[in-house]
Parts: structure tokens; C-alpha cells; sequence
């Protein structure tokens, strides 16, 4: 009896434990933006769900912004081929599912988005062998502000990789993240709005900003093979451990600019030649900012007087969200509660 009983209380713990994963699981959306406004998009059988408590299950992904307007299933990490990507010697893929590179500069940061409520930054490390022109780079770190608020995620400098050490470095408002190593483990900022979940135990997590953005974020070293193909040329000290990522964005702006952003505009014109193995884009003095948090390049759009406005209407609709507005009071109008 004893054993039943531990069998079932067990059970009920599994249930309990996958039903907290899946509490702010979609299964479907109506889009109410982008260019799938007015569409109800539901997800497909093979992947039901947005989150799954399996690290290696596909989960379902809807993006009202996409033509198609049709949900997709994806790993949960980052995918260097599908638009909103960031990755290697940087090659990005836009908004407009084009490829192009954009090298910046070692040790400075440039701005990936930039929307009035909405400020990505990216800091670039890099490395410049005897007699070559330029930099090669590679994305270290994110800054991110938002809702008044500051977030970095970084790659630690190592200079041997090793897949048992953690690499990642997290802050909120300028405080250090502690996330426990272990596939699923999570954190949330105090007000809910900011959620950092591992993927895997270790260098691979998704950070989700409440209704504006979802950011896939795995950190890798240059290998020797990376090396050798490229001729890099990298020191023995430094592996150059760097971060490879993919954007979602819930509500981006018409006006929205950035290295990457800008490729979300409907009416971009790419600048990049069709056609060209390596198209590489400029503009390194419009997205510089002066550090990885602030939002001072030429052609930054994100102010914290526009961010706190869009932060406060939010909750407002969040909070119309959760009334019952479908019964009828019996002629004296439409009834509505939380």
C-alpha cells in the first residue's frame, strides 16, 4: 500500500511539474498585427505547443508578422539559416529572409535594433592577423532596454573551450543573473516581464521580453576546424567564445532601424547585391553607440520616455485580456468581469 501510494504521489508531482512548463504555453493565436492581422493561426500535430519540458522536442512557433502566416515547428535554438539570425564571422539574415554581412568593428558596439520602445545592442569582439585590412568579428555580448529596464547577456573569454564550463553571464538592471545549471532552469525579472530559460544545462538559453521579443542565445567557441577553413589565425589564448543568436519580434515599429531591424521595415529596399557570395553591408558610424546599454547612435530611435508609455498601455490591454466580456445582462448591455 505504502509503495502505491509513493507511486501515485510521485505521478502527481510529474503532472504538477509539467503542467508549470506549460502554463504559458500557446496552442494557437489570433493575430490582432503584422501582416497576418485577422488571422487565427493554430499549430500544427507534430508540434502542439509552444514549450515542451523535453530540451529536445520541437516546439510551435507563430509569427504574425511572416506572409505565410502559417505556425512552424523549430528547435529552441538558434537557427543560423532562418531570417532574424545572427551568427559566425556576423552573417545576419533579415526580416526580408536576405542574407548579408555586417563586420563592425573589434571592442565596439553597434545597434541591431533600435524602436522606440525597443533598444538591441551588440558588442563585437574580433581579431586582426598580420596584414589583413580588417577585423574578423564575431557578436560577445547583448544589451537590451526595454520597459525602463537594462539586460545583458554575454559570452565569457576562455582560452580552451570546454563543454562542462558554463560560458554565459546574465544581468538585469545591472545586477548579475544566477541561473542554475540544468536543462529548464528559469528566471524572471520581479515584475514577470523578462524570462531567462536554459535549453540545455549549459551556454544555450531563451530570454523572452513579454509581448515584444523572444531571443535564442547559444555561446560557441572558433574552433581549430573554424580555423583552419578560414585562416583566422587566432592566438592560443583566446578561443573567442561568441554568441550565436535568433530574434522573434512581436511588435516592431514601420520606422524600426538597426543593423538588422531596418531589414523589418515593409517598404526596405536591401542595399546588398543579389547574386554576391559574401554581400556586406556598411553604415558602422550610423549604429555605433558608445556601450553596450545605451542607445546614442545617429540613427537610434529607443527614448525610456516612449518605452515607459508602451510599457503602461501594455498592461492596460493585458488587463482588458482577462475580462469576460460574452454574457448579455438581460438588454442593460454587454456584462463584463475579471
Amino acid at each position: 500500500m505504502e509503495i502505491t501510494r509513493s507511486s501515485s504521489f510521485l505521478i502527481i508531482l510529474l503532472v504538477f511539474v509539467s503542467s508549470l512548463v506549460e502554463t504559458n504555453a500557446y496552442y494557437y493565436k489570433n493575430c490582432y498585427a503584422g501582416r497576418c492581422n485577422g488571422k487565427y493561426i493554430r499549430c500544427p500535430e507534430e508540434c502542439p505547443s509552444s514549450e515542451s519540458n523535453d530540451p529536445k522536442a520541437k516546439v510551435c512557433q507563430i509569427d504574425c508578422d511572416k506572409p505565410t502566416c502559417n505556425a512552424v515547428c523549430r528547435q529552441r535554438k538558434p537557427n543560423c539559416n532562418a531570417p532574424g539570425s545572427g551568427c559566425y564571422d556576423p552573417r545576419f539574415i533579415g526580416g526580408d529572409g536576405r542574407v548579408f554581412y555586417f563586420h563592425g568593428k573589434s571592442n565596439q558596439h553597434f545597434s541591431l535594433i533600435s524602436d522606440s520602445n525597443l533598444q538591441i545592442n551588440a558588442r563585437f569582439i574580433g581579431h586582426r592577423p598580420a596584414g589583413r585590412a580588417r577585423d574578423y568579428t564575431w557578436i560577445q555580448a547583448l544589451g537590451i532596454l526595454f520597459n525602463s529596464q537594462t539586460f545583458s547577456v554575454e559570452a565569457t573569454k576562455a582560452a580552451q573551450w570546454t563543454d562542462t564550463v558554463d560560458h554565459l553571464m546574465l544581468t538585469y538592471n545591472g545586477d548579475s543573473i544566477a541561473l542554475t545549471e540544468g536543462t529548464l532552469s528559469t528566471w524572471h525579472s520581479p515584475s514577470k516581464d523578462v524570462k531567462v530559460e536554459r535549453v540545455a544545462s549549459k551556454n544555450n538559453v531563451i530570454v523572452t521580453l513579454e509581448n515584444v521579443a523572444e531571443i535564442l542565445v547559444n555561446v560557441v567557441p572558433i574552433t581549430k576546424e573554424d580555423d583552419r577553413i578560414h585562416n583566422y589565425q587566432v592566438p592560443n589564448d583566446d578561443c573567442f567564445a561568441h554568441l550565436e543568436v535568433q530574434f522573434r519580434f512581436f511588435s516592431l515599429s514601420p520606422k524600426v532601424d538597426g543593423v538588422l531591424g531596418k531589414t523589418y521595415r515593409l517598404d526596405f529596399e536591401n542595399p546588398a547585391k543579389p547574386g554576391v557570395a559574401m554581400p556586406v553591408v556598411g553604415g558602422e558610424d550610423s549604429y555605433k553607440t558608445t556601450s553596450l546599454l545605451s542607445h546614442d547612435c545617429a540613427s537610434c530611435l529607443f527614448s525610456q520616455e516612449s518605452s515607459a508609455e508602451r510599457d503602461a498601455s501594455t498592461k492596460m490591454i493585458t488587463e482588458l485580456d482577462t475580462l469576460d466580456c460574452t454574457k448579455f445582462s438581460y438588454g442593460l448591455g454587454i456584462v463584463c468581469k475579471k
